[in-house]
């Protein structure tokens, strides 16, 4: 049997902002929906929310076109 696949990823490579920095900002949207972190991103003013926002969108659209998961069932882990 085939094993069911209930997640999906994205990485950014070669940002130039500190680690430290992106994790304040991951950390504000960490276990919640992919519609409420989208919005906490777009009024989060830190350099690194466009950066983690993209990336989002990037898993979000991984999980729909290559695993077939439903966006609104869809949580940041």
């Amino acid at each position: 049997m085939a094993e069911q696949v209930t997640s999906a990823k994205a990485t950014a490579k070669t940002v130039r902002i500190a680690a430290r920095k992106v994790r304040l900002v991951v950390d504000l949207i960490r276990g919640k929906s992919v519609a409420e972190a989208a919005a906490i991103l777009d009024f989060t003013p830190r350099g690194a929310s466009p950066v983690v926002s993209k990336v989002l969108k990037s898993a979000v659209a991984n999980a729909e076109n290559n695993f077939d998961l439903d966006s609104e069932n869809l949580f940041v882990s």
